[in-house]
């Protein structure tokens, strides 16, 4: 009988094993979606989850350096704290979720999507978005309405 048997060991060695979802769990916060195997997804998952109630609850010294040892980044870190977290203060658990996607094509392992339940917009996007919106709508209607009125005064002349 196998007691106490929570942690799948995914066949590697626990350095490995460790390692392996410490990166996993880095890119789901880098990325918000990670596509992998299903028994490492799940595995991935108790450890983000677990990291994101760190974060939720309490923002101090202590519990940054807890993530710390797990996420190397200190970008990854800071996006956590500052934009991850607060997104599922109101939310008790749930913060990710395991979608199947079916087999893989070369060794017919199961793979998963994980991902973030509420996605985090990064902030290269929005300032893109919004640079964007500020530069075309004013040049649109500067454009559009002076030139139709001067084709009509054109067209009639001739």
């Amino acid at each position: 009988m196998r007691h106490n048997d929570k942690v799948k060991k995914l066949s590697k060695p626990t350095e490995h094993r460790n390692a392996m979802l410490n990166n996993l769990v880095t890119s789901l916060f880098e990325k918000s979606v990670v596509i992998t195997t299903t028994a490492k997804a799940k595995e991935a998952r108790k450890l983000a989850e677990r990291m994101i109630t760190i974060a939720k609850n309490d923002d101090s010294v202590h519990a940054r350096r807890e993530i710390a040892k797990r996420i190397r980044s200190n970008e990854i870190i800071k996006r956590l704290f500052e934009e991850i977290a607060p997104m599922y203060k109101a939310r008790n658990g749930g913060y990710t979720r395991v979608i199947s996607v079916g087999l893989r094509r070369g060794d017919g392992a199961s793979t998963s999507i994980l991902e973030l339940v509420e996605k985090p917009a990064s902030k290269e996007k929005q300032d893109k978005k919004t640079e964007k919106k500020a530069e075309k709508k004013p040049e649109k209607k500067a454009e559009k309405k002076p030139a139709k009125k001067e084709d009509k005064k054109i067209e009639k002349k001739k």
